[in-house]
């Protein structure tokens, strides 16, 4: 995936979805080859934060309570099945964080409720989007009661624009399932020698200005009533 550096800028220096300041510290966990490690990398170098790297392997509960407590870490961000595993083990080893970001799959409604129960004060975000929007699309902080339900994807990042359409690309009404198109200034130049791939996944954006184009995510998603996305499935099942 070729990803322009523009949409780098956009995905670090977003306002609003985090907020990392010089003395802050970033865990660096992702491999390099996953595109989680775009915004670990580039959102600290770019913000004057600091990048603390772990060795590359995934690490136990304890490893992690360690790791974070030694480098000082306050932002971190976690796959859904780390951040599941970490709360089920030991809830206590997110204490010294300000903020962690958990997604790339469904996250359960009852491990965040038990993770805010335990930090309060800790700001819990539920971070999504393809490699091909880089990295994070939507995001959703997550607070109080959770209620009944998924956790929902949330709201677009700023400069990016998401799209529920049917299947003649028109948009669909609020709780009617249909697939999530993206555009914005996060989108990738496409595939790397892959025309055709390219073609069929970049699409023209009839909504945007002359030239834009929009991404086919393949995600099956819903607007909410509070105008967030929920996450339904796949298209291709």
């Amino acid at each position: 995936v070729l990803t322009p550096h523009r949409a780098v800028v956009r995905l670090a220096l977003a306002s609003g979805y985090t907020e990392v300041r010089p003395g802050d510290t970033v865990a660096q966990f992702a491999s390099l080859s996953f595109d989680a490690s775009t915004f670990e990398v580039w959102t600290a170098l770019l913000r004057g934060a600091r990048l603390a790297v772990h060795p590359p392997h995934v690490p136990t509960t304890a490893e992690l309570g360690r790791f974070l407590t030694e480098a000082g870490v306050t932002h971190l961000w976690l796959t859904a099945g780390l951040f599941h595993q970490v709360a089920e083990d030991d809830v206590t080893v997110f204490a010294g964080l300000r903020h962690l970001l958990a997604g790339g799959d469904r996250l359960s409604p009852e491990h965040c409720a038990r993770v805010l129960d335990a930090h309060p004060a800790l700001r819990l975000t539920n971070g999504n989007g393809p490699t091909e929007a880089t990295t994070f699309t939507t995001t959703h902080d997550l607070r109080g009661a959770l209620g009944e339900g998924s956790v929902p994807l949330g709201a677009p990042l700023a400069n990016t624009r998401v799209y529920v359409l049917d299947g003649g690309l028109e948009p669909v009404p609020a709780g009617v399932p249909g697939e999530l198109y993206i555009a914005g200034a996060g989108l990738a130049r496409g595939y790397h020698a892959r025309a055709g791939l390219t073609a069929e996944r970049f699409t023209a954006d009839p909504f945007g200005a002359p030239g834009g184009r929009m991404y086919r995510s393949g995600d099956l998603v819903a607007w909410r009533p509070d105008g967030t996305l929920e996450f339904l499935g796949r298209t291709d099942g």
